[in-house]
């Protein structure tokens, strides 16, 4: 009596290991289901720039802004609505991610962004400034993240910024800060 492995080997096509069909059948769904998640986010997105639209366009930097007071090479992570940091606001591309240079000067702060759509924050809309850890879809350790608060329109917005050298990001808090208060304290007495 052959035993069943030996009649197993003796015989001339191998079992089909693979159920092909099924196969393409669930991967082609996945897709469809990824793809279609994917197309609900952006509907999302959209959504919510439109949402935003009575936001005025952003103010463009003045052809001479002045001497630079600081200068800072980093990330944009986004500006959500003032002390509600999961509130991402996207309108006129503020919700988009990317590198940064930004350059304080007398007249205000210049937001420039390759690959998205530069601003300006003149110096009569900055609130203040301080060190935060985190910013819708961004969360860092304690201090990691410089968030500007500023005026646009009828909107205070927090934007966040996180610097190359992290350890520049204090003085930068205070620079602004003071701009801040030595702003209010001269349209206070100007009244």
């Amino acid at each position: 009596m052959a035993s069943p492995l030996v009649r197993l080997a003796a015989e001339k096509k191998s079992a089909d290991v693979t159920d092909w069909p099924d196969r393409i059948g669930w991967i082609v769904g996945l897709l469809l289901f990824v793809a279609l998640v994917y197309w609900l986010m952006r509907q999302g997105w959209k959504w919510r720039g439109t949402l935003q639209g009575d936001l005025p366009p952003l103010p463009q930097s003045p052809e001479t802004p002045g001497e630079p007071r600081l200068t800072m090479s980093g990330r944009y992570h986004g500006s959500t609505t003032a002390g509600q940091w999961l509130d991402r606001i996207v309108a006129h591309g503020l919700g988009t991610r990317s590198r940064v240079e930004l350059t304080l000067t007398d007249a205000g702060l210049v937001v420039e962004r390759p690959g998205a759509s530069d601003f300006f924050v003149p110096v009569t809309a900055l609130r203040g400034a301080r060190l935060d850890k985190g910013i819708a879809g961004k969360v860092l350790t304690e201090g990691g993240l410089l968030i500007v608060t500023w005026a646009h329109g009828d909107k205070l917005i927090d934007s966040g910024f996180r610097s190359d050298q992290a350890a520049e990001q204090g003085a930068w808090v205070s620079a602004l800060n003071d701009m801040t208060d030595t702003h209010i304290t001269t349209e206070g007495t100007a009244r």
